[in-house]
Formats: structure tokens, sequence, C-alpha cells
């Protein structure tokens, strides 16, 4: 048996892959940066989010969802059976999901600019 690792050539510009998720293994946690104020004043431009793509999604939790035909973060919010997404900010509507597979990680912690104690964590 041959020790020799076989990486593919994928072709990139597929638009119906997400080559991005991809390449994450499902169960890892990530980070992202916040952009905008939708989330404010919970969330500020700026802040590193931490997501778990296994975390558990249940009302309240803040997420990030495929909605639109993009990634979104929001909070979650599920009232008579229906999903939806709630921005933290009034400004911004609330949008109903086709359901709980939108839902595609939880944050579990944000981390402010500043020393290391800057952070709260939301599991």
């Amino acid at each position: 048996m041959s020790s020799e690792k076989i990486i593919p050539i994928v072709k990139t510009d597929d638009p119906e892959r997400d080559f991005a998720a991809e390449a994450c293994q499902a169960k890892e946690p990530y980070a992202l940066m916040v952009l905008g104020d939708s989330m404010a004043p919970e969330f500020a431009e700026g802040d590193v989010i931490v997501i778990d793509p296994e975390g558990m999604a249940k009302d309240g939790a803040f997420v990030i969802a495929w909605h639109n035909e993009e990634y979104i973060f929001r909070q979650l919010r599920i009232a008579d059976g229906k999903w939806y997404i709630a921005a933290v900010n009034p400004s911004y509507p609330t949008q109903e999901l086709s359901g709980a597979d939108a839902v595609k990680g939880v944050i579990i912690q944000k981390k402010m600019p500043g020393g290391h104690k800057n952070r709260k964590n939301y599991a």
C-alpha cells in the first residue's frame, strides 16, 4: 500500500458548491469578524466571533444561517414551530428561515479588541 497522498484538483468557480465551507471540517469551530451594525449593541463591528458548527440551535442563540443565498449572522427566534432570524439592531427586519437546516453554526464566544480578558462566552 502506498503512503502517497492524492490531492484532487477541483474547479472552484462552480456556483453550486461552497468551497470555503468544504475546506473546514464540519465539527471544528471557526472564527469570523463582525461587519456592520446589524447586531449592535451586543456585537460591534470588528468583534471576532467563534462559531461551533455542531452547537445546539435554540431560541435566543446567536447563529450563522444560510438565508437568501448568503450566510448571515443573527439571533435565532423560534415561535409557533417556525424559525426566524432577527438582528439585535431594530433597524433590520426579522426574517423567516426555511427551518433548522438553515442554521449552520452557533456563536459560542466573542472577542472584543483589546486584552485577552475582553471576551464573552455564549455556550
